[in-house]
């Protein structure tokens, strides 16, 4: 116990003293490294000293919360054993990233030798992938003075993409007032969620119109689709709905007259029309009970 004591009060003299503790150190040329994906990349970790001949080299990615060994007892883990390697005994390469590598990787080393026997560093990998082609919607046909939307959106790319939007090949400003070209127009784009609004739509907005997703990786555009813009026929629509309740009333004329004149028969009547010949005097019918049969009584007065 006193021996203890006497090392410990003897590392904390030693510095004070200008003598140097030896102690594993690492460092690394890069912590934050970004590569698009699938290519090449070093994550770099270096041991600035140590005094260990065979110091223990560990590396682990911690991604969602989740840990998971990359690199453990000298040999590779998981997916990474045939795309992975270690450099310099302590550097990891991954040869053909992917966008779930983007993680936290450690590298951690244990110097059994050394005063201070482990050290770690942490490397924050990004793997950028570049966006597909994104969906665009755009409405056929809108009347003028009414709001249009046109809608823009993809989602694999990473970083998330910024979006603008294009009418016949010319860049449309992220509000139309901002620019004295635009100034008949009135829309906002919103770059974050690729919506294009017109509050009230004019003749001058017809056109053709795609979208082009970017982010750090690269762009991708979606196909053209054309919007026209056409003016309301109020006259003709008044017209027209008149012309339609002159004919209904037509039609309706038409049948009261074809009943008056005897033209629809009563549905209610499926035969000839039979009238119950008179009664003789003198002579009384008698209903028999056989099939409703009738015979007659003469009656004679004397």
């Amino acid at each position: 116990m006193a021996l203890r004591r006497r090392t410990l009060l003897l590392l904390l003299l030693l510095p004070m003293l200008g003598y140097r503790i030896l102690a594993v150190e690492l460092t690394s040329s890069n912590t934050k490294p970004v590569v698009q994906e699938f290519q090449r990349v070093e994550l770099s970790c270096i041991i600035k000293s140590t005094t260990t001949p065979n110091p223990r080299i560990e590396w682990k990615k911690i991604r969602g919360g989740e840990t998971s060994y990359v690199f453990f007892d000298s040999k590779m883990q998981g997916d990474f054993v045939t795309r992975a390697e270690i450099l310099s005994r302590t550097s990891l390469v991954i040869k053909n990233t992917t966008r779930m590598d983007t993680a936290t990787y450690r590298c951690e080393v244990a110097a059994p030798d050394d005063a201070n026997i482990v050290d770690e560093i942490n490397i924050q990998l990004t793997v950028q992938v570049k966006p597909v082609t994104p969906r665009c919607r755009v409405p056929k046909a809108v009347p003028v003075g009414k709001t249009a939307t046109l809608h823009c959106h993809e989602n694999e790319g990473y970083p998330e993409s910024t979006y603008s939007w294009y009418r016949n090949s010319e860049p449309l400003p992220t509000d139309s007032k901002s620019n004295p070209k635009f100034h008949n127009s009135s829309f906002i784009l919103n770059p974050g969620t690729g919506t294009l609004v017109f509050a009230a739509v004019h003749k001058g907005d017809t056109g053709r119109y795609y979208c082009i997703a970017t982010n750090d990786a690269g762009s991708a555009k979606c196909e053209e689709q054309e919007m026209e813009i056409y003016d309301l026929n109020i006259g003709g629509i008044v017209g027209g709905v008149l012309v339609v309740v002159v004919v209904l009333v037509l039609i309706t004329l038409g049948i009261c007259c074809a009943y008056r004149r005897g033209y629809f028969v009563n549905s209610k009547q499926t035969g000839k029309s039979y009238k119950t010949p008179a009664k003789p005097d003198g002579v009384n019918y008698i209903q028999t009970d056989d099939e409703g049969d009738f015979r007659h009584k003469s009656s004679f007065v004397i």
